[in-house]
C-alpha cells in the first residue's frame, strides 16, 4: 500500500517535462508540491542514468549535463543501490520482461511504499506497484 504522497518519477515522467510532452503538468504540480513540502518525490539512481545517456546520444556530452544540473535543482531524493531493492528489482525481472532499469525503478516504488509516476506502458502488468501512468 504506497503511503499518501509519496512518488517515484520514472524516467519517462522526467523527459515528458522536460519535453513538454503530455502529463509533464502532473509532473511539474508533484514538483511544486514537493518543493512546498506537500509531498516526497523520489528517483532511482537509474533514472539518472537513463537520463545522462538518452540526452547525452541524442543532443551531446553539454545537453546531458545540463539536463543532471537543473534535475539536481529539484527537491527531489535519489535513491541508490540497496539490498532490500536489489532483492525486489530481481524478482520483478525475473517475473515478466522488464529492463534492468525499469526493475529498479518498479522495486523502488515497491520499497518506498511510493506511486510511481511514469508513461511506460510495460509497468502497467505489475499489480504490486503502486502507479499512476500519465497521459501518453
Amino acid at each position: 500500500m504506497p503511503l499518501k504522497n509519496v512518488f517515484v518519477l520514472d524516467t519517462s515522467a522526467l523527459l515528458a517535462l522536460r519535453g513538454d510532452e503530455p502529463g509533464a503538468d502532473r509532473v511539474e504540480s508533484l514538483l511544486m508540491q514537493a518543493e512546498g513540502g506537500r509531498c516526497r518525490l523520489l528517483v532511482s539512481f537509474m533514472s539518472r542514468m537513463e537520463l545522462l545517456y538518452c540526452v547525452w546520444r541524442e543532443e551531446g556530452e553539454e545537453a546531458a549535463r545540463q539536463v543532471l544540473r537543473l534535475i539536481d535543482c529539484f527537491a527531489m531524493e535519489w535513491v541508490s543501490c540497496e539490498p532490500g531493492i536489489l532483492e525486489i528489482a530481481s524478482r520483478l525481472k525475473a517475473q515478466a520482461r522488464l529492463s534492468v532499469a525499469d526493475s529498479w525503478i518498479g522495486a523502488t516504488a515497491i520499497a518506498c511504499e511510493a506511486t510511481l509516476i511514469h508513461k511506460d506502458p510495460e509497468f502497467t502488468k505489475f499489480k504490486e506497484i503502486p502507479q499512476e501512468p500519465l497521459r501518453r
